[in-house]
């Protein structure tokens, strides 16, 4: 099996999981806010159905792709959410299916790519294995706020590791996005999978390091925890201020996480 079939079998897997919290839904339960910004489940689905589709677009509908291009250039900070919200007005019935044929298209869209070839993005280009990986992560996270705003207790699975690899290789983008200069160092990042496999990356031997809970480190990466709710571990001044503003996703970080015992 091919690293992009992985993936994708990852990403049906957590798509498929979202999918059955949602799908029995009532209407009123749609509107069950999900963030302290006012999402609703409808929003946390559009805006993945949404993602889904402008990905499919950035391989097979190059006008449309740049269509949106030029539209978020207009909007920068509110142009996804902006769109999120229009969709997210859809009833549950048409918005449903609709999530679930984008999914179809872009698993088709991204097998596809020829080897070797980048997708246009908001960022810089992407291979179809590391779009597939963010699908995964944005699935993994917003299936979360979901999930906590119904009450319903998350499995913790290895996908995980997706996420947390994001989570480690976005270590300069997230420094920039602070307007900050990344520091010179490569940490060594050692977590301990729900199945208590050894994940790891970065040299052996190098002084600053992160340790703990695997899960736990991809929920402080999305942002979805606060650096006093999860068991992970820095050793070095450079790592201790990147668990401080560590994200795994693309765009503006938003309001940091509050700890658990003030929500």
């Amino acid at each position: 099996m091919s690293k992009l079939d992985t993936v994708l079998d990852d990403l049906a897997a957590e798509s498929l999981q979202l999918d059955g919290w949602v799908a029995g839904l009532t209407p009123d339960q749609w509107g069950t806010v999900t963030t302290p910004e006012g999402w609703t489940v409808a929003h946390q689905v559009a805006h993945l159905h949404w993602t889904d589709v402008t990905s499919t677009y950035a391989i097979n509908d190059k006008a449309a792709f740049d269509a949106l291009i030029v539209a978020a250039l207009e909007d920068p900070e509110g142009y996804i959410d902006r769109a999120t919200d229009e969709l997210a007005q859809e009833p549950a019935e048409s918005l449903l299916p609709a999530w679930r044929q984008g999914r179809t298209d872009l698993v088709e869209a991204l097998q596809s790519v020829p080897d070797g070839d980048k997708i246009p993005w908001f960022g810089p280009p992407m291979s179809p294995v590391s779009m597939a990986t963010a699908r995964l992560m944005e699935t993994w996270a917003h299936g979360h706020d979901v999930a906590e705003a119904l009450g319903i207790a998350v499995p913790r699975t290895d996908r995980a590791k997706h996420v947390c690899h994001i989570g480690v290789r976005t270590f300069a983008f997230t420094h920039q996005m602070r307007g900050e200069e990344p520091p010179a160092v490569e940490p060594r990042v050692e977590l301990t999978a729900p199945s208590g496999e050894l994940w790891t990356w970065g040299p052996e031997d190098a002084e600053e390091r992160v340790t703990g809970d695997g899960w736990d480190f991809a929920l402080l990466a999305t942002r979805r925890r606060h650096r006093s709710d999860v068991d992970i571990t820095a050793t070095g001044p450079a790592v201790d201020h990147w668990l401080d503003i560590v994200q795994a996703f693309a765009g503006l970080p938003g309001n940091d996480p509050l700890p658990l015992a003030e929500r």
